[in-house]
Parts: C-alpha cells; sequence; structure tokens
C-alpha cells in the first residue's frame, strides 16, 4: 500500500532538521520522498522474516546494574571539615534569594 507524504510532513521534517525549504519545493520533495520509501519498503516486503525472532535491542545486554547496598557515608564532622563557615552543624552560606 502506498502511502504519499504530505507537504506538511515534509515540513515539519524539514523544521526538525532546522532545514528552511521553499513552499513550491515542498510538492517536489513530497513525491521524491514517496517514491523512495515506496521503493525501499517494496524491497523490505521481499524479504522472509518468518524464522526471525522479533528483538527489542540487538546488544544482548541484561541489566547489568549492581545490587543497591547501603554503605556508610560521611559523618557530620567529616563533611563539613573543610568548609568556610559551618553553622549548628549545616554549612553556611550567602544568601541567594531575596527576601522581599
Amino acid at each position: 500500500m502506498k502511502k504519499k507524504i504530505s507537504n506538511e510532513e515534509v515540513g515539519h521534517v524539514a523544521n526538525l532538521a532546522k532545514l528552511t525549504i521553499k513552499p513550491e519545493k515542498l510538492k517536489r520533495y513530497s513525491e521524491q520522498l514517496s517514491e523512495v520509501i515506496d521503493f525501499n519498503m517494496s524491497h523490505l516486503k521481499k524479504i522472509d522474516t518468518s524464522n526471525i525472532e522479533p528483538t527489542a535491542h540487538i546488544s544482548g545486554a541484561a541489566n547489568i546494574l549492581r545490587p543497591d547496598e547501603t554503605e556508610p557515608g560521611l559523618t557530620n564532622q567529616e563533611a563539613l571539615q573543610n568548609a568556610k563557615e559551618t553553622h549548628n552543624g549545616f554549612f553556611k552560606v550567602k544568601a541567594i534569594l531575596d527576601q522581599g
């Protein structure tokens, strides 16, 4: 089944690719792209895929993440040891928001 690519679709793809296409060229590009896609699809439809299993990805990699395990962190004193200024066990920094 042949599907014609519309002028709007060509314009949308051109916009995504940051290409400027003159309106008078849209019809020509629409026809040419439709022909190219139809040609390629006709070749793809001839390929026998009856013995091919569907794949979601080709790398074969499974979940390779490490287990999520807790570890001891820094103590408050260790975390603050190089701070320029502290106040009541916290980092002290200049205000960045207006009080107004």
